[in-house]
């Protein structure tokens, strides 16, 4: 997929917690399991390699099913810039996201970019949504 042709769900959503603060909750084990996916089911094991060309795994036990949500790191700029690829294991689609995180006089501003494959357009706003309500709980994580 190239760029030209992804589906773009943007999210931007601001932090009273300084960059540092907000970067570190994507890449920290702890603080990964108080805000992702909130109310869809426990994290029953997160593992982070937090560097360019390190990886990720976060499985979700959504009832009778482990979900395993994965990517590598395509950038890892702490603390303005992340990017990696998103994927759910035993799937062929995977799609990017990127982040940029910006110094405001109140604290933190980020900016998601999720980029997905054409034939996703239709969950456009349904993965901005997801995102917006994992950030939502990241604020409250990092509080």
């Amino acid at each position: 997929m190239s760029s030209t042709d992804a589906v773009i769900a943007k999210v931007t959503h601001q932090f009273t917690a300084p960059p540092e603060a907000v970067f570190d909750a994507w890449v920290t084990s702890e603080k990964i399991r108080k805000w992702f996916a909130p109310g869809l089911g426990e994290l029953v094991r997160v593992a982070v390699e937090g560097r360019v060309g390190g990886s990720f795994s976060f499985v979700q036990r959504r009832g009778l099913d482990d979900v395993d949500h994965i990517g590598k790191y395509l950038e890892f700029d702490r603390p303005q810039r992340l990017a990696f690829t998103w994927q759910v294991r035993g799937t062929s689609h995977t799609s990017r996201v990127f982040i940029d995180i910006l110094p405001i006089e109140s604290g933190t501003e980020l900016t998601l970019v999720h980029e997905l494959a054409p034939h996703w357009a239709d969950y456009k706003e349904k993965t901005a949504a997801s995102w917006t309500k994992m950030l939502n709980a990241m604020a409250d994580a990092i509080r």
